[in-house]
């Protein structure tokens, strides 16, 4: 089997349920409606939205403009907006909507500009461009919420805090942002003296997520004012129930270590560490208390609000809805920078198809916690790896394996890049490592060695491990497919190997590369009629793939179609083929195709 087959099998098989895997991403959102779209920006996508859109205000604008409004650089209000939707079109709505503000603030009379700009501004984070833009949106009334919202946090951050509640109490937000404005009303008040209000009694049971964030930040408050009795009462609530020991036993430990109590602590975070769930929060707790490390400080007001924004960015994001879940992670971003946001963050742009503004989130989160930064090494290595910028992805994998050894997925995806580069021994030692080449290993590292294996060369080793695989994991497709080829195409089990091939495009029948597995099938066993049926299938499916453009052509050639089978082959001199392809093909455009009698089902 060529290594680019092997790289391309790889890459288009699910195969990360079969690895255990640490870090799951988000899926895409979908998409049930659409609040004035824009072609080139991203579109706040909406759920049961509470508050209609209205029609903008109708504002003069000149006929012509002269002079043409350019700022002190020289640069054109137009030639800004072109270069943002062009950044944003690209994905980094950072850039995008930095030069759409600007192209705003130099035509302050287009409403369209200013919606555009501040939908941008969201996905960068920029408080103090959104709360300038906030007024120029009011007409909309669902991006009018989004600004009161914006201008509330910023008066969190550095803005008049009493003004920033009396704002949020002028009215109660509506979806989707109801929930942030609920979470973080104690900070608010905090910030602003309320005290009163900060640390009003939660009357709610602490049965739902809300009633939970409440208590959570009242115990938080409760620290900061030194009422220790009453904080630890909250805390005992808030982790009697599984969801908030979930969510809060680490910070109860680290209240626990503040007041001297390092045993109690220790408890604590080696319970959190239990599960299916590990806490990494605690992981860092447990050494920090065996080290005999001073505990950390009692965290300030804007870190309760911005872990409070994160908590409702959590839930926003677990209805699918990751573009929200996104805009609100930049809301808490904003407030102070912390490892899990930006992890989270950056797993949500991801979702939201925004990779530069994704790779910025990864790249800010630092080792302290190495749990979560080889979780943002992860994610950086999947986005480099989507755009094929191998060395970047590689070594963005060895820094999560290096700083969370043992995480099957990555380790599977470590193996994986060294494979697509061509350094299969590499990726063969990577697999053989005592701690991951062992009794009861993930089907999908099995899958993994076997094939790189093959691509060596030593089959006998490849066979036992590709069986092992299957009989942990009878029926995934991908394991079918990537035995079964083998033992059609070197003649060991013909008829076992088609069988096991028809059973995985009968699980996947959309997987073009199985698909391509099945025709070649046919075609080792002299059927070539039918095989050029499948494999024209699998050519429609998978148009730019050299491998199976390749077969079609020899089936062409064998059905006594000859110029098809021509065209087809020099088709694959474009699709950037490996050397050892590239030759093969050369041959066969210039002497046509000789093939051997076809295989039979006992032949060995």
């Amino acid at each position: 089997m060529h290594l680019s087959r092997l790289a391309l099998l790889l890459a288009g098989c699910a195969l990360t349920a079969l690895v255990s895997p640490a870090w799951a991403q988000e899926a895409p959102p979908s998409v049930p409606e659409a609040v004035e779209p824009q072609p080139a920006a991203p579109t706040i996508v909406i759920e049961n939205a509470a508050v209609a859109p209205s029609t903008p205000a109708v504002i003069a604008i000149p006929a012509v403009w002269s002079p043409v409004p350019a700022d002190e650089t020289g640069l054109t209000a137009y030639g800004l907006y072109l270069s943002g939707r062009l950044a944003a079109f690209r994905g980094d709505n950072t850039v995008g909507a930095e030069f759409l503000a600007r192209s705003q603030a130099l035509t302050p009379e287009q409403p369209t500009l200013a919606e555009e700009a501040f939908r941008s501004g969201l996905f960068a984070g920029d408080l103090d461009t959104l709360a300038e833009l906030a007024p120029a949106v009011q007409d909309n009334a669902l991006l009018a919420e989004a600004g009161r919202l914006v201008m509330v946090v910023d008066a969190l951050d550095d803005g008049d805090a009493r003004a920033g509640l009396a704002l949020l109490r002028s009215q109660p937000f509506a979806e989707p942002f109801d929930a942030i404005g609920r979470y973080i009303l104690p900070a608010l008040a905090a910030r602003a003296g309320d005290w009163d209000a900060a640390l009003a009694p939660v009357e709610a049971p602490p049965t739902d997520i809300d009633a939970l964030v409440l208590r959570h930040q009242r115990a938080r408050l409760l620290d900061s004012r030194r009422r220790y009795a009453e904080a630890e009462a909250e805390f005992k609530v808030l982790t009697a129930s599984p969801l908030g020991g979930q969510l809060f036993s680490a910070d109860y430990g680290r209240f626990l270590e503040r007041r001297g109590r390092r045993d109690e602590a220790l408890t604590l975070y080696e319970a959190s560490l239990t599960g299916p769930s590990p806490d990494p929060e605690a992981l860092v707790g447990r050494l920090r208390v065996l080290e005999r490390a001073a505990p950390p400080p009692a965290p300030t007001i804007r870190e309760s609000a911005a872990f409070a924004i994160k908590l409702a960015a959590i839930q926003i994001g677990e209805r699918g809805e990751n573009q929200l879940s996104a805009i609100f992670l930049r809301l808490a971003d904003s407030l102070g920078r912390d490892d899990e946001i930006a992890l989270r963050l950056g797993l949500s742009l991801v979702a939201a198809r925004q990779e530069e503004p994704a790779r910025e989130a990864f790249s800010r989160v630092t080792p302290a916690n190495p749990i979560v930064y080889a979780g943002a090494q992860f994610g950086l290595g999947l986005s480099f790896q989507r755009d094929e910028r191998n060395e970047e992805a590689l070594a963005a994998f060895r820094r999560a394996d290096a700083a969370a050894p043992g995480q099957n997925e990555v380790i599977f995806r470590l193996a994986q890049q060294l494979i697509a580069m061509d350094r299969p021994e590499e990726a063969l030692t990577v697999l053989n490592r005592p701690s991951v080449n062992v009794a009861g290993q993930a089907p999908g590292l099995r899958l993994l060695r076997g094939a790189t294996l093959e691509a060596l060369g030593r089959l006998d080793e490849a066979e036992n491990e590709l069986w092992a695989a299957l009989t942990a994991a009878p029926n995934e497709p991908a394991i079918l497919n990537h035995l079964g080829y083998m033992w059609v195409d070197t003649g060991r089990r013909v008829e076992q190997g088609a069988e096991m091939l028809a059973r995985a495009h009968a699980a996947e029948p959309e997987n073009g590369n199985i698909q391509d597995s099945l025709g070649w099938a046919q075609f080792r066993q002299g059927q070539y009629d039918i095989a050029v049926e499948t494999l024209e299938g699998a050519v429609s499916k998978e148009p730019a793939n050299a491998e199976i453009v390749d077969h079609l052509g020899d089936a062409y050639w064998q059905v006594g179609r000859r110029r098809e089978a021509e065209w087809q082959w020099s088709r694959v001199l474009t699709l950037d083929p490996d050397a050892e392809r590239r030759a093969e093909v050369e041959q066969k455009l210039a002497k046509g195709l000789s093939v051997e009698p076809p295989v039979s089902a006992g032949q060995s």
